[in-house]
């Protein structure tokens, strides 16, 4: 059972996620609504960001992986990839420290080569300085795209020489990104659309997901509990029966 700091408002829950993902998407349209630009709404999504983190923790789920910027983003115009650089940063700059205090461990998934080299430094700076804190894992999925993630893998098994015939689904998940963690068991997407663009393709082959009407500036506490309450519902067979089915 998970429990939260707060008491009746919300109540235990059946089953906690070892790991969540969650594609935070909305936060353009979110400022549309509002007649804003859409940097406007990736700022606000970073204040939700950091209502979610914390209310992670305090539900207990061990480790999420957020989908912050993806390898097709690139595509946006030049000043909203700008912009987000720049959002990236600062938020580093604000939420480290405190992430730190509150004992969580930062790291970052994808390849951060082509980002600026001052966010190169204030990633770095931030896997260093939570390295060995045992609280919520925060991933980061910069730069990231399922499919070159695969593809990233396979290259290294290729070039270790092993045999075709020795490659295995668990050969290939050792050379993920994600090698050392478990498999998402909750993927959240927020804003309504059914899709999973990109994001951890391999990892999710048996993931439960969960869509979310609610853009993601908006999406806070309650509604994230109510994703959880709906994990809980649910029954995972991983391809098999259970005793419930027929």
């Amino acid at each position: 059972m998970g429990n939260v700091k707060d008491g009746s408002e919300y109540p235990s829950l059946a089953r906690i996620p070892a790991h969540v993902g969650m594609i935070m998407d909305g936060n353009g349209r979110w400022a549309r609504q509002r007649n804003l630009p859409r940097l406007a709404g990736h700022r606000a999504g970073m204040e939700a960001l950091r209502i979610i983190l914390r209310a992670a923790a305090e539900f207990g789920i061990p480790i999420v992986t957020l989908y912050a910027f993806s390898t097709e983003n690139w595509k946006r115009p030049q000043h909203e990839v700008q912009g987000l650089m720049q959002l990236l940063g600062e938020s580093l700059d604000k939420e480290v420290a405190k992430l730190h205090e509150n004992g969580a461990q930062i790291r970052c998934i994808g390849d951060l080569s082509p980002l600026p080299d001052e966010l190169q430094r204030k990633i770095h700076d931030a896997e260093e300085l939570t390295r060995n804190n045992s609280g919520l894992l925060v991933n980061l999925a910069l730069n990231y795209g399922g499919r070159q993630e695969i593809v990233k893998a396979v290259r290294e098994i290729v070039a270790l020489g092993v045999p075709p015939e020795e490659i295995t689904a668990d050969l290939i998940s050792r050379h993920l990104y994600t090698s050392d963690l478990p498999d998402p068991d909750l993927i959240i997407r927020t804003s309504g659309e059914f899709r999973t663009s990109n994001f951890l393709l391999w990892q999710s082959a048996y993931a439960e997901f969960y869509i979310s009407p609610v853009y993601w500036p908006d999406f806070g506490k309650k509604e994230l509990y109510q994703a959880l309450v709906e994990f809980g519902r649910r029954e995972r067979r991983y391809g098999g029966l259970t005793d419930s089915t027929e």
